[in-house]
């Protein structure tokens, strides 16, 4: 059997080297995640945001122009965020987020009364809505005007959004 050449046997040498370094442990990568102690329940005293955004929109009150003779504040329940936004059609984008221990039905109410004396019609859904306490449509003008209210029931609390279009006050 012929005998390797020197030059083969430095190729071979060097290539055993090269997959033994390849074969190496190296070090494992950092990992990406890291472990974080769980995030805290929500506190009641929390707002959705922190700053106001806009100055059609109001954290902790009611925005600047917000109808509140026809949609107020339910009696004992703390603001959120609010907004009353003129919109170029002369009609006015309303919302609010209110927080409470009342009840759906009480709050419900609270809303109800003053609309429903400005002549809006109720249509609540012809079912429950999935994850809400309450829910209920008010319109008037043909739907030109269009209110949508939604509350939320979770520990104790009850969170409430109206949100909709209205004729310009």
């Amino acid at each position: 059997m012929p005998r390797p050449s020197s030059c083969a046997l430095a190729a071979a040498a060097l290539l055993c080297v090269g997959l033994a370094a390849g074969c190496t442990a190296a070090p494992s990568p950092e990992p990406t995640a890291s472990v974080t102690s769980p995030s805290p329940s929500p506190s009641p005293d929390e707002t959705l945001l922190p700053v106001d955004t806009d100055e059609d929109s109001a954290v902790g009150t009611l925005a600047p122009g917000f109808p509140s003779a026809l949609v107020p504040v339910p009696p004992g329940a703390e603001v959120l965020v609010s907004s009353a936004e003129p919109l170029p059609d002369g009609r006015l984008a309303i919302s609010l987020n209110v927080r409470t221990g009342q009840d759906a039905a009480g709050l419900l109410d609270a809303v109800r009364a003053p609309l429903v004396a400005a002549g809006f019609a109720e249509s609540p859904p012809s079912s429950p809505e999935a994850g809400l306490a309450a829910r209920t449509t008010f319109s008037r003008s043909d739907g030109a005007e269009l209110l949508v209210v939604g509350v939320l029931d979770r520990d104790g609390l009850r969170t409430m959004t109206l949100g909709g279009t209205l004729a310009a006050p």
